[in-house]
């Protein structure tokens, strides 16, 4: 029998556990003094904080975090949008990433499949890979911006058929056996290199990226939601358990401001809330119950500086996961 070989995917996903991870840009520009430094710093409203960046990402690879987790946003529509992601191309920022870390899952929440080329972001992918040593989860979407389509000379209401197309390429570009060259031909003498580390790497799926819960079930290894109520989360994760079994990775994204006092009890806002810590393990514990395999905590609306969360996460949240009983698998 071949022995398993672990994932980046085991990173985020520990059977009957949750796991937390940290989402990108590492700021709290949507707070008050965030917003009045934003002010003083003449940025425009949208574009990130970016002085303490690397700094930030190496504490989080030094704390125990399972991932860090960055949006891919090629344009910044300041007009309707209002929201530059982390500013830095995607592929680009993983590589320094991969440079600067030496612990966490490297994930993309997600990479705009119909906007690139599937050969250019299969060879992208496999050397962030092999850079990191494997600690690459390609998060992927259709996309939800129409400006970026017609900007690229694209077809917005195709999106759907090319994400198909675009996976089933990088699937077959990263094996062995030669580049695929169309209509299921590969041709022997040419090759992508590097290859991922384990041979494949894990795709994550952003939303449902215009496709059918089948085939998404058939053809990704895990899904990441939009943060919702724990309602809507128990019907997806369920779903989800159903369609992958214990195979797959459910993930979501919560907005927190942790509050100063641990006792403060968790007061729901739009994609998140603000929490002692104590209400915010609750929380974590009902995600865990309901099947949430990891959650990527966004820290922007943080009253408090960036840093002391991180500790108090690290210090009080994550001991507090591994301890909690083991959920019986589905």
């Amino acid at each position: 029998m071949t022995a398993y070989t672990p994932s980046a995917l085991d990173k985020v996903r520990i059977p009957g556990q949750i796991t937390l991870g940290i989402e990108l840009p590492l700021d709290n520009d949507w707070s008050p003094s965030g917003e009045a430094r934003r002010l003083a710093d003449g940025r425009p409203a949208g574009v990130p904080d970016l002085t303490r960046h690397a700094e930030l990402v190496r504490k989080v690879d030094g704390q125990g975090f399972a991932a860090v987790w960055m949006r891919d946003v090629p344009v910044f529509d300041s007009a309707r949008m209002g929201d530059a992601g982390s500013v830095y191309e995607v592929f680009s920022h993983l590589g320094f990433l991969a440079g600067i870390t030496r612990n966490v899952a490297l994930g993309t929440a997600a990479v705009v499949l119909p906007i690139r080329h599937p050969m250019m972001i299969a060879k992208a992918a496999a050397s962030v890979d092999a850079l990191s040593g494997g600690r690459l989860i390609l998060g992927v979407a259709s996309g939800d911006r129409p400006i970026e389509y017609p900007l690229l000379g694209l077809d917005f209401e195709t999106r759907g058929e090319r994400f198909r197309e675009a996976v089933a390429y990088m699937r077959t570009a990263w094996m062995p056996g030669g580049l695929p060259i169309g209509g299921g031909a590969r041709e022997p003498s040419l090759d992508l290199l590097p290859r991922p580390v384990r041979g494949a790497i894990p795709l994550v799926v952003a939303g449902q990226a215009q496709q059918s819960d089948d085939w998404i079930s058939a053809n990704m290894d895990g899904r990441f939601v939009y943060p919702g109520t724990l309602e809507r989360l128990t019907a997806q994760a369920g779903a989800w358990k159903v369609a992958k079994g214990e195979g797959g990775a459910f993930i979501s994204a919560f907005h927190l401001d942790l509050a100063e006092d641990p006792g403060e009890p968790l007061q729901p806002f739009r994609f998140g809330g603000r929490a002692g810590r104590n209400a915010f393990i609750d929380h974590l514990e009902q995600l865990r119950e309901v099947g949430v395999d990891h959650l990527a905590v966004l820290l922007r609306r943080s009253r408090r500086p960036v840093d002391e969360v991180l500790d108090e996460l690290a210090g009080d949240v994550l001991p507090q996961l591994g301890s909690l009983p083991i959920r019986a698998a589905a």
